[in-house]
């Protein structure tokens, strides 16, 4: 699970540093968001729901059992992505909407946890499920 997480935390340094950071700050405007202050908090409040997600896809893949997933694994990936497309992403919506955050902004962020989700669900699958 923890190296699911830092899985995770490596597509999220690459989404928001150089491929969409330039993007994301133009939305929510310098020191906007808290994006500038404490960046050691925001990482670990980050990693620990990002392992509190992680649990919980690991407890999914081995309740399917490696006998399933080991002769489809391309669950791993339906799986993973399909809690971040089904369940995170709409809820993520869910409160952008009410706060009425650009679309932008939500697209940026719904990426990003669709590649995090899809991330992680490869590491269980190149680690066997476990």
């Amino acid at each position: 699970m923890i190296m699911a997480v830092v899985a995770a935390l490596a597509v999220q340094g690459l989404w928001y540093g150089p491929l969409f950071g330039r993007a994301r700050l133009a939305e929510v405007g310098p020191g906007g968001l808290g994006l500038r202050t404490a960046p050691w908090r925001t990482l670990a409040i980050t990693a620990g729901l990002l392992l509190v997600s992680a649990t919980m896809m690991g407890h999914m893949f081995a309740r399917v059992g490696t006998a399933t997933l080991g002769v489809k694994p391309w669950l791993y990936f339906m799986m993973s992505g399909g809690l971040a497309i089904s369940f995170v992403i709409p809820g993520l919506w869910i409160g952008y909407t009410q706060q009425r955050t650009s679309t932008r902004l939500a697209m940026i962020d719904a990426g990003c946890v669709l590649l995090c989700y899809l991330a992680m669900g490869t590491i269980f699958w190149l680690l066997g499920g476990h």
